[in-house]
Order: structure tokens, then C-alpha cells, then sequence
């Protein structure tokens, strides 16, 4: 499947187009829900304060609850837009943010309006596309499950195994050790009253992939492909797999997956290397792990430059921004995981 993101954070709508998307599959309207609601904004203090229903309604490629085979459109409505928050910046670019960078891509004719195209709005259909892609996978035993591994520096307990993550798929901040989970909401909250914002990680596992998927060169590599489609949330700015930075400081001895006999099937007793050799999946999960950078939008004065006469300036940003974006973006990277999977799975 391929999908192709539409829309604008305050324009009308964004959406989704799916091609590729199998038909005869019962798609779950309400599952689909779900996993929006759980990335929706406005839920808490934690959170931006826009309040977004996100909806999702389905244009085509689905007939009588099955899709058809044609290419799936879902269109999620916008409906609370504050776009006069961003007259002061629209010639005077965020640091940080794709402003300026959108600026140059399209020739001055970007939409500056909460981000336009490059905002974390824009996550919503990427959700929903997801979803149906989770779906797919649950018909070959595969699922995914992610929990947030740190915010500000503050680790969540170390995941022993991920059939841990079945348990956090309704919360709303999931993490392994609850304590450790109210440390990074009081950092969230402290930066958020200190008109900042804070970074974190995401730790996610895809259970039940199969091995022998995948390749060693260009556009097979399974860790290529989940590489690309977590690049393509906006805030990520690292991918790591297994122990990712960490095999910077171990020996081979400690590195390696010893293998053994699990009922029959050959398994390795860590997995230290995330479920991947030489491109190609081996049996094990599929682990990796993404961070994401602090909100670019905070209310502090920052450092900028007029577009239209190139003099250095100081802007305020207004609007409403999340201090923190990592716990709205767990069912992002999911399902960013998910559409991967097909994809390293040949769906």
C-alpha cells in the first residue's frame, strides 16, 4: 500500500488517500476511531489547547462496510482554527519549525497558517491510515505496541518484553512504571508554565512479523523501510533499532543474540539487534525506538529573520501548542509502524 497525505491545519480538511489497500477487508469504522481519539488534542493540560472532534469519514474505496480494492480516501474536517494567531509570523519564520523551509519549497506560496502542510495536524490521517493497516496485519497474527520511553531525560522502566505494550493500548500516557510516568508529566507541566516545551522517545515493537522479509540492498532493507516511514513524522529526528546508540558502548560478546529452540522454532534469547540482520527480518520483534524533538512553537521570544527585507528580528509566537508532543505521538508512531510492516510484508 502507499498513502498520500492531504490538507492543511487550517484549511478545510486533511485526509488520506490509501491505494494498494487489499479488497474484501471488513474494515472496522470504529476501530479506526479509536486510534484517532487516541492522538486527538484538547484532551488535558498536557496537551495543545485546540479541540479537534476528528471525525473520520470515508469517500471511497469502501462498499457496504468492505473495501472495494479502489484507492481508500478518508477526510478528517478541521473545525477549530484560530488563523489570525499567525499573521505576525507568516514572513517571519519559526526557528526549528518547516516554516522557512516550506517557505523555499514553494516558492513563498506556503500555507503559514498553524504550520500548514508541515503541521502535527497533519499526524490525524497518517492515524487513520494506520489504523486500517493495523487491521490487515491482525488477519496474518501481527500486532504493534509502543509506550513512551522518556521525556526530558526521564526513562521509563526498561521494556522485558514487549507483550507488556498489550496492556497500555487504551492509555492515555502509556509508559511501563507509573511513577516514572508522573515525573514526565510534572516536566511537561513545568515547561509548559515556563512558556517551553520538551522533547522525549518512543519505544515501539511489531509482534509477530515474520522472518525472511526484507533484503540487504536499497528499498528492500526492512530497517530502510521502517526508517522511512517514521521519518515522515514530523518531530522525529532519530530511529534506533535493538540496543540502537547503546552498541557504541558494548563488545561483540555482549552485543550478539545467542540463538536457541523455542517450541520447535529457532529463536535468539535477546534481541539486541531489534528483530533485523542484514536487512532482513529474522523472527524476533521488530524493536526500535524514535526520538522527537521539543515543539518547536513555544511562547518564549526567539530569534528570527524578515523574509521580505532580510533584517534580524525577535518574534512571540502565539497559538496554541502542545509542550509536549511525545504521549499524542504513540498511536502516530504505531501507526507509522504498521504501514511499515505491510509494506516489509509485501501488502
Amino acid at each position: 500500500m502507499k498513502y498520500t497525505i492531504f490538507g492543511e491545519s487550517h484549511g478545510m480538511a486533511i485526509g488520506v488517500v490509501l491505494e494498494g489497500v487489499p479488497p474484501a477487508l471488513e474494515l472496522d469504522l470504529e476501530q479506526v476511531q479509536r486510534e484517532l481519539d487516541r492522538r486527538a488534542p484538547g484532551k488535558n493540560s498536557l496537551s495543545t489547547a485546540r479541540k479537534e472532534s476528528d471525525t473520520v469519514h470515508v469517500l471511497s474505496g469502501l462498499f457496504e462496510g468492505k473495501t472495494t480494492g479502489a484507492p481508500l480516501c478518508m477526510v478528517i474536517y478541521n473545525s477549530d482554527q484560530h488563523s489570525t494567531d499567525y499573521d505576525s509570523i507568516r514572513y517571519t519564520p519559526r526557528p526549528s519549525h518547516g516554516d522557512y523551509a516550506g517557505f523555499l519549497a514553494s516558492l513563498g506560496c506556503n500555507d503559514y497558517r498553524g504550520g500548514g502542510h508541515f503541521s502535527g495536524r497533519l499526524t490525524a490521517p497518517l492515524v487513520a491510515a494506520g489504523a486500517v493497516a493495523k487491521q490487515l496485519l491482525a488477519g496474518r497474527g501481527v500486532w504493534v505496541g509502543a509506550h513512551i520511553s522518556a521525556v526530558y531525560g526521564i526513562l521509563d522502566r526498561a521494556m522485558d518484553d514487549p507483550e507488556e505494550l498489550r496492556a497500555l493500548a487504551g492509555s492515555s500516557f502509556p509508559v511501563l512504571d507509573e511513577a516514572k510516568g508522573e515525573e514526565m508529566r510534572q516536566a511537561i507541566l513545568e515547561a509548559k508554565e515556563a512558556q517551553d516545551s520538551v522533547g522525549g522517545s518512543i519505544e515501539c515493537a511489531v509482534v509477530g512479523l515474520p522472518g525472511g522479509h526484507g533484503g540487504p540492498d536499497f528499498g528492500r532493507n526492512a530497517e530502510g523501510i521502517f526508517s522511512q516511514y517514521l521519518f515522515a513524522v514530523p518531530a522525529v529526528k532519530a530511529v534506533g533499532f535493538g540496543a540502537g546508540v547503546s552498541f557504541a558502548y558494548l563488545r561483540g560478546s555482549e552485543a550478539n543474540d545467542p540463538f536457541t529452540v523455542e517450541n520447535g522454532q529457532i529463536r535468539t534469547k535477546t534481541n539486541l539487534s531489534g528483530g533485523v540482520n542484514g536487512g532482513i527480518t529474522n523472527g524476533m520483534p521488530v524493536v526500535f525506538e524514535v526520538t522527537l524533538r521539543p515543539t518547536p512553537s513555544i511562547a518564549l521570544p526567539q530569534e528570527s529573520v524578515d523574509l521580505r527585507t532580510g533584517e534580524e528580528v525577535e518574534i512571540e509566537i502565539k497559538g496554541r501548542h502542545d509542550p509536549c508532543i511525545v504521549q499524542r505521538a504513540v498511536p502516530v508512531i504505531e501507526a507509522a509502524a504498521a504501514l511499515a510492516a505491510c509494506e516489509v510484508l509485501g501488502i
